[in-house]
């Protein structure tokens, strides 16, 4: 009998039409949007590796990252706009944030040719909204060290640059372990 984790006896198993429809009413997944995204890296660089072409994309929401952290704090520095720019929806970044990590991480299995709707994604699209939550509180720390507000934005920038970075790097580890345990010439859904 063979020892299988709850993890891998979920692989291939599509996420339910329940996890589908909250994905893509409340965080505004677009999987057709992850797809094209893989395949536009993969004809623009063809002799790159998974490995480079997450990179690539690591690296293109990094900089998205720094501004949404920024953005993040930037109205409790500023009491008196801090209502207006609410209002304008400059606190939609950590909405925003969430959306773009949870891309990231389609994005990164995608181009290791995962298969972005099986049900083994949902934790991993679970974990990365807690990460998510944890990179936003870096400013909060900083407010708890009675630290001039100035500091509030820069280290949410920083925060969430830290946190893209480090998702990225874990989704990259994760999927390049799972396809060096598939068999030569297996071929994984894309």
């Amino acid at each position: 009998m063979n020892d299988v984790s709850s993890t891998d006896s979920q692989i291939g198993r599509p996420q339910t039409l329940a996890t589908e429809e909250f994905f893509y009413f409340f965080l505004r997944l677009r999987k057709n949007e992850v797809r094209r995204v893989a395949r536009v890296l993969r004809e623009r660089y063809p002799d790159d590796s998974p490995r480079q072409l997450a990179r690539r994309l690591v690296d293109a929401k990094t900089g998205l990252a720094a501004i949404g952290g920024g953005l993040l704090y930037l109205p409790q520095m500023l009491p008196g706009l801090g209502q207006g720019l609410k209002l304008l929806g400059v606190v939609g970044a950590g909405s925003m944030l969430t959306r773009m990590h949870l891309y990231l991480i389609l994005e990164i299995a995608a181009v290791y040719g995962e298969d972005i709707d099986d049900s083994a994604r949902v934790l991993e699209m679970v974990a990365v909204v807690a990460a998510t939550g944890l990179g936003a509180t870096a400013p909060t720390l900083v407010a708890r060290l009675n630290l001039s507000p100035l500091y509030w934005v820069p280290a949410g920038a920083l925060s969430m640059t830290l946190v893209t970075r480090l998702i990225g790097l874990a989704a990259t580890r994760l999927y390049e372990a799972r396809m060096a345990a598939v068999p030569d010439g297996a071929v994984l859904a894309g």
